[in-house]
């Protein structure tokens, strides 16, 4: 006999959202979202939506490979119990290893999204409901120090008090940009993201650059390479500044061998990155090994940056969210809650799920 709770459909499909403007890192641009949108379906009628948004000037990801990776991995599961969502977490991880961050993502949202709506429960208590609320930064992208400027004016004018700024091009250049965003938001906290864009020596010679305007980041993100811990850490002794791990954190492993080394004092979780239960799992090990925890994205809907932000608020603790992207969308393709002013994701009213589904 069916029980209620089985998993009878999955049904994913590419979608393509066109941007205002173009999301520049050190990595490349991505001037449209090629976003794939799955719908989980349980046998009592419950349903579940999720998300895969790779980014693949980030990790070469892109939304033709997710596509395929949920349908395969997607058949896996079907007949099989929502209930038992550790299980089918571990499964999902089992079929795809790396470079499936973003399959992963997506499929474990849509079951939890699922699980929890059918549990009559906000997503964000699964993950143990310590808040309601998030508050995110807002970014800077690569670009001409006049057009930072105009950025971060609107950036002001949307009352958000954190920017970040990505940096990666020529030092001098940087630090321009950097000055231009500090003459027009003042007040704001500034954090600094080299997307591996530099080494530890050219983020020491741009924050020295700074300093001597009297600009101090709060945070550096991945001021060297991937594999340059040697590099993350001596960056933090010689700066004072810490450290946030992106690129750095690839999943467990990663995130025990960045708190024992003292490579970095902050790990940035991504569910595109790593999926749900790994993202999850580097947040409680940052918890328990007294590093700080960043809850962040790339360039997302409101679906993904809203489950990304009920990880956020349920872990709590969380010091640093940077879920903006939706911002670069030149239209909303969901309804539900989403990035408010100030930077606020309002989440109290969220009775089940994630809140957010496709129009």
């Amino acid at each position: 006999m069916r029980k209620t709770s089985e998993i009878v459909a999955i049904e994913p499909r590419l979608f393509k959202v066109p941007m205002s403007a173009p999301f520049a890192i050190a990595g490349g641009a991505s001037a449209e979202l090629e976003t794939v949108y799955v719908r989980l379906r349980l046998a009592d009628g419950a349903e579940g939506w999720g998300e895969a948004s790779p980014f693949p000037a980030f990790n070469g990801e892109t939304a033709a490979k997710s596509l395929a990776q949920i349908r395969k991995a997607g058949r896996r599961w079907l007949g099989k119990d929502a209930g038992a969502w550790r299980t089918r977490l571990e499964e999902l991880e089992a079929d795809l290893p790396r470079h499936g961050g973003a399959a992963r993502a997506a499929l474990g949202v849509a079951l939890l999204d699922a699980w929890t709506r059918r549990a009559r429960i906000p997503l964000r208590s699964l993950f143990g409901g310590a808040r309601d609320r998030v508050v995110s930064d807002v970014t800077v992208t690569l670009g001409t120090p006049e057009e930072a400027y105009a950025a971060a004016r609107k950036i002001r004018a949307l009352g958000v008090k954190v920017v970040k700024i990505k940096v990666g091009g020529t030092v001098a250049e940087d630090a321009e940009r950097v000055a231009e965003v500090a003459r027009a938001h003042p007040r704001a906290r500034l954090t600094f993201d080299a997307n591996q864009g530099y080494d530890a020596s050219k983020s020491l010679a741009l924050v020295r650059r700074c300093r001597a305007r009297g600009i101090v980041p709060v945070l550096f993100e991945q001021p060297s390479g991937a594999d340059d811990l040697a590099g993350l850490k001596a960056f933090h002794v010689r700066s004072g500044i810490a450290v946030a791990a992106d690129e750095s954190l690839r999943g467990r492993a990663d995130a025990l061998r960045l708190a024992r080394t003292g490579a970095a004092q902050v790990l940035n979780l991504k569910l595109m990155k790593m999926g749900v239960l790994e993202a999850w799992d580097c947040g409680l090990i940052a918890r328990a090994s007294g590093l700080k925890v960043m809850v962040g994205g790339m360039v997302e809907t409101p679906l993904a940056m809203g489950a990304a932000a009920h990880l956020a608020a349920g872990l709590g603790g969380v010091d640093f969210v940077d879920l903006d992207t939706p911002l670069w969308l030149s239209e909303n393709p969901t309804r539900g809650a989403g990035f408010g002013r100030g930077g606020l994701y309002d989440l109290s009213r969220v009775e089940a799920g994630v809140g957010v589904v496709p129009r």
